[in-house]
């Protein structure tokens, strides 16, 4: 079920233990062959799917397309929520179906530079509301096994404008795709092995040659559907875990 395809009555009809599903995600430079709203599309993209699978236990709230990207800002065009401000757009929206009764919500995220927001967020809420049941995650971090079997790069995750999320766009809109603007760019991967596990602050201009980090010269569309399958299979597996 998706909540804005709905009437008001509609949703007063809905059991109280429909898992809410909040797809998060961002409008900022994907390198020069993405477009500014991928991680919006493709989290929309799984989302979907993922309500495909799951129609009378999910209700699928619209993609919150306004993201933490402030280390983006470099390059123009890129829209970005101030952190505070962030908080508040994850949080109020969860916030007005907990006070009608649902109870059970998980966000599901589209773009790393969210990922505190939305977890400072579930935790705000859980003080709140102390017998909801509130989770969330990033939709590569739970199908990441998955998604290191059909990398092929040495990088084996989400990076950004990599291999994997064009690999995704080009299933799922490869008419966005620039084809001819896809390169490797590798820049912010050269972190001294002395650092790993160490959290680095980055400004993406400063840190990339163009804005991507990640393999982008060996995505495909047959990857990307690969990519789709198994992400949202393990979407599902969460979800019926939650109920």
């Amino acid at each position: 079920m998706k909540l804005a395809d709905l009437t008001w009555p509609d949703v007063a009809k809905l059991k109280r233990d429909v898992i809410v599903v909040y797809p998060i995600g961002a409008l900022e430079q994907h390198s020069r062959h993405l477009p500014f709203f991928t991680d919006s599309i493709l989290c929309g993209a799984i989302a979907d799917r993922v309500e495909a699978a799951l129609p009378k236990d999910v209700l699928l709230l619209p993609v919150q397309w306004l993201g933490a990207s402030l280390h983006h800002l470099g390059m123009a065009g890129t829209l970005s929520a101030e952190n505070e401000t962030y908080i508040k757009l994850v949080a109020e929206p969860m916030r007005c179906l907990l006070r009608h009764g649902f109870k059970r919500q998980f966000v599901l995220n589209g773009h790393g530079g969210n990922k505190d927001g939305f977890h400072l967020a579930l935790r705000q809420l859980a003080m709140e509301f102390p017998d909801a049941q509130l989770c969330g995650a990033n939709y590569w971090d739970v199908a990441n096994e998955e998604i290191a079997k059909i990398a092929e790069g040495f990088l084996k995750g989400i990076g950004h404008a990599c291999e994997v999320e064009t690999s995704l766009l080009l299933a799922v809109r490869p008419d966005l795709v620039r084809r001819d603007a896809i390169h490797n760019d590798l820049r912010a991967t050269r972190q001294p092995k002395a650092l790993r596990g160490v959290y680095v602050p980055s400004d993406m201009k400063a840190q990339t040659e163009h804005g991507g980090v990640g393999y982008a010269e060996l995505a495909t569309a047959e990857k990307g559907k690969r990519l789709l399958d198994v992400i949202v299979a393990r979407l599902v597996e969460v979800i019926r875990a939650m109920q």
